[in-house]
């Protein structure tokens, strides 16, 4: 659970069921962070409701920094929830990329020269 998560309102005062859900929501994400991340994860989420043409009324914007890097994710729905869905969908694919560049064993094909002796011992004899 990532434990520093600020939220704040611009033109909108969030309620206590609006904060709970992004407390859970939000604070989940770390689990697709490395270990190393986990400790040092801050979470700043800022609440916005805009009149768009299209007819949005709630933005919701998350800024996730981890250790080298800042990731962030914003989107704008007619509900304030489905906002912060969209936006932890967004940040949980981010977050995979940035652990599978992070970690070291994940993501490197291992054995690749010792396949190569293997097979060529076969064909040797």
């Amino acid at each position: 659970m990532i434990k520093s998560i600020t939220i704040s309102g611009v033109k909108h005062a969030p309620d206590e069921q609006t904060k709970k859900y992004v407390m859970k929501k939000i604070g989940n994400l770390d689990r697709f962070l490395p270990r190393h991340a986990r400790k040092s994860a801050t979470a700043e989420v800022k609440l916005k409701e805009v009149n768009r043409d299209h007819g949005n009324k709630y933005e919701a914007e998350v800024i996730l920094r981890v250790p080298d890097k800042r990731i962030t994710a914003k989107d704008s729905t007619v509900n304030i929830l489905a906002a912060i869905d969209i936006v932890e969908l967004k940040l949980a694919n981010q977050l995979r990329k940035y652990k599978d560049s992070h970690s070291v064993h994940l993501g490197k094909k291992r054995g690749v020269l010792s396949r190569f002796k293997r097979s060529y011992a076969r064909e040797a004899i």
